[in-house]
């Protein structure tokens, strides 16, 4: 016998940033939910009404919803209180490249010591055969009761309570049907496409569907190197693409590669998948590499415009992997970072997310509080995030501040005109600053 769904409260297991946007987003459709996770500090900032994560409109619907959130470190309140569990805990990438499972297997652990009727639901990233292994391990347990389903989660960070309201579609796998209708229960008010399959197909998915994205980036970046040698510019050339209805213009955006926390675990783990089950994914293989070429073309031509590094100041403008969000998990800023102080270059940084001083991700790197104060007397710059406000800069005021005279734009998003009227060359991604016609009296 499985869980089936009833007036009880919905279990959200790990409070991380999928978690803690699943169980608002559910509290904002009407469910009571409690969320469940073993860091006593995180627990204690979210009663108090607090967020441990930078999510738009997030702290918003977590306030609105107050009164159907509880929070709590105790697994006790957890299965006295919820049928439905939904597992949202996190699965870092091990040495060997595979998904490190080694949280969920605790979560099994207490599922198994604890019994009752439940249904856990997957929405941790999990490699394709996790599902049967859990399955077979409560049954080895003789825990007939528990059901299982795979719901994976597709949110992009800075737009994931829209992915959770408004989704593109909602994926549901299960071993019994019912299973899967109480799942699917749960998200009455989402307008939006359920896609009804095999734990199995579910699983993969989510890995293909990320895995696809990060090979559309690596693809519209090796076009943007080949552009930079023939005279092409990738912007026109994305855009011609993306107007194919077979194509599409989403991730065709040439820039200095992917990061974040699903993009360059989950394209590994299915590498490794793949390989474990005898297939060489060579596909992903190049996909992979392209992403790390992209980092170290920007020394590259910063080297062609400085000649040595070593003694030179290199202001970043952008930490984290992407704007709206605070998440520095495989950033293209700390591969660089790392880079030009290997270089011999003086480093200074800043991010509306990272405080001034030290951080453990940068050693060696001056973080301040302000763009300004980060080109002060610097020979280059280079945009790693496209945080509006450093978009927007007044050029004119950056160039005044430098000691130098040069500018990589790493996510093709200046104004490229502007930017060369205030006196700047310019680098972007695919696009040949230097050939671009001059700029007249009346642009600037």
């Amino acid at each position: 016998m499985t869980a089936r769904p009833s007036e009880a409260p919905i279990g959200v297991i790990g409070v991380g940033y999928v978690g803690l946007v699943t169980g608002v987003c559910f509290a904002t459709l009407g469910h009571h939910v409690v969320c469940m996770d073993i860091d006593e500090a995180k627990i204690a900032l979210l009663r108090s009404g607090g967020v441990p994560i930078y999510e738009p409109g997030l702290a918003e619907l977590m306030a609105d919803a107050r009164a159907r959130l509880t929070f709590t470190t105790s697994a006790v309140e957890l299965f006295d209180a919820c049928r439905t569990l939904f597992v949202a805990v996190d699965t870092p990438p091990s040495p060997s490249g595979d998904a490190d499972l080694t949280r969920i297997d605790a979560v099994i652990r207490e599922v198994a010591a604890r019994g009752g009727e439940h249904l856990l639901v997957m929405k941790s990233t999990v490699p394709v055969g996790t599902g049967d292994r859990v399955l077979a391990q409560l049954e080895a347990a003789g825990l007939e009761g528990i059901g299982y389903a795979s719901n994976p989660e597709f949110l992009r960070e800075g737009a994931a309570v829209d992915d959770v309201l408004h989704p593109d579609r909602i994926v549901i796998g299960a071993f019994d049907a019912a299973d899967g209708d109480a799942v699917a229960a749960l998200y009455e008010g989402v307008d939006a496409p359920v896609v009804r399959t095999t734990v199995p197909s579910a699983e993969m998915i989510k890995y293909a569907s990320n895995a696809f994205l990060a090979t559309k980036i690596s693809f519209i970046n090796e076009i943007a190197n080949v552009c930079e040698h023939v005279g092409a510019d990738v912007r026109t050339v994305a855009y011609g693409m993306g107007l194919d209805r077979r194509i599409g213009p989403s991730f065709l955006q040439a820039g200095i590669g992917y990061g974040g926390s699903c993009f360059p675990k989950d394209v590994q783990a299915l590498k490794q998948l793949a390989g474990n089950s005898g297939y060489h994914f060579q596909l992903l293989n190049a996909v992979i590499e392209v992403n790390h070429l992209q980092k170290r073309l920007v020394v590259a031509k910063l080297k062609r415009r400085l000649g040595t590094l070593r003694g030179k100041r290199v202001a970043l403008l952008g930490l984290t992997f992407k704007p709206h969000t605070d998440d520095l998990r495989e950033a293209a800023s700390i591969v660089l970072a790392a880079r030009l102080l290997a270089e011999g270059a003086e480093v200074a940084a800043c991010d509306p997310m990272v405080a001034p001083g030290g951080h453990p991700l940068f050693p060696g790197v001056e973080i301040v509080g302000g763009a300004l104060d980060a080109v002060e007397s610097a020979d280059a710059v280079v945009l790693v995030t496209e945080w509006p406000e450093y978009v927007g800069l007044d050029w004119r005021e950056v160039k005044g501040a430098m000691r130098g005279a040069h500018l990589i734009d790493g996510r093709n998003v200046l104004d490229v005109y502007a930017v060369r009227a205030a006196g700047l060359s310019y680098d972007g991604v695919g696009v040949d600053g230097a050939a671009l016609r001059p700029v007249d009296a009346a642009e600037r």
